[in-house]
């Protein structure tokens, strides 16, 4: 059955391939976003581009009534400039924002969606070490871990309103365009690629395409409800992952990013990238979802063959 779906977020990374799925199968995908006119150069054909402003809820919150489901995937990208002050706020109040303002509009629609998804980060878990880790893990005290704790808890109100709600904990997410793989293989393609940092970290990843089946299962079931970790079921140590790129490309993999290197362009940022944590997904697998890419290998032929 066809969907009326608002998109927040549709112009990044994850949100394109979001919505051009949710539109080749037939649903009405409606792109809040910022700049109409770059939405409709940066991903055509969607039902309807709607000006979004999330501090001025008056020139949006029509759209909201009817529609059968709400995906919150906005949020300023974490590494796309060096940390300071500045950048951490723009993290936080930009995930923050926004979730509060689609709450606010749907407790004032008169039909209110059926299901309110909204992405969150594995950051909530912070550093593990070797331990593993899963849904009913307790967040640390850290910046990300705190602002996912903040962002998961802007949604909580939908449940009241009796919308079904899902949130799911993404890991890193790979695809050979953009995202954290993309940065890794200019330098693999000169024969100088490697791990990021040390390489003991854990890297608890998807593959883009199981991370967009994941949001359809969780929008057309019912009985998916709370929180989910959207990685892969085998995380790997970052040297694995590294030499798994090299193998697929018939590369070396031999030449690590040093700590002080991703300091340099990242700042405090870069500690997200050289620790990790072992995530397991344990109940989206028990729900009855399907990955299509368990292993890192098999994702990384798929991507770069």
């Amino acid at each position: 059955m066809t969907k009326k779906i608002i998109i927040t977020g549709a112009t990044g990374f994850i949100g394109k391939k979001l919505s051009i799925r949710l539109t080749n199968e037939g649903n009405n995908v409606i792109v809040f976003t910022r700049n109409k006119e770059t939405a409709k150069r940066r991903l055509p054909g969607m039902t309807d581009y709607i000006e979004w402003n999330p501090m001025n809820i008056s020139t949006w919150i029509d759209n909201v009534d009817g529609t059968d489901a709400i995906i919150n995937l906005a949020g300023e990208n974490l590494f796309a400039k060096r940390w300071n002050n500045k950048h951490k706020k723009k993290i936080e109040q930009s995930r923050l924002i926004t979730t509060r303002a689609l709450v606010n509009a749907i407790y004032h629609s008169k039909n209110k969606p059926q299901v309110f998804i909204s992405a969150s980060a594995i950051g909530y878990y912070g550093f593990t070490g070797d331990a593993e880790v899963t849904e009913g893990a307790k967040p640390v005290n850290d910046f990300l871990a705190n602002v996912t704790q903040k962002w998961e808890l802007e949604t909580a109100d939908v449940e009241s309103l009796g919308v079904r709600r899902v949130i799911l904990r993404i890991g890193m997410v790979l695809d050979n365009n953009e995202g954290a793989l993309a940065k890794m293989l200019p330098a693999f393609r000169i024969f100088v690629g490697g791990p990021l940092g040390n390489g003991k970290q854990w890297f608890s990843w998807i593959h883009i395409n199981d991370l967009v089946d994941m949001f359809l299962f969780a929008l057309n079931n019912k009985n998916i409800n709370g929180v989910y970790n959207a990685t892969a079921p085998n995380p790997v140590k970052m040297k694995v992952f590294a030499k798994s790129i090299g193998k697929v490309m018939h590369r070396p993999s031999i030449f690590p990013v040093p700590e002080f290197a991703l300091k340099i362009i990242l700042g405090e940022g870069a500690k997200y990238i050289t620790n990790g944590s072992k995530v397991l997904p344990l109940k989206i697998l028990a729900s009855g979802f399907k990955f299509k890419y368990e292993n890192a290998e098999d994702a990384l032929e798929s991507l770069l063959k």
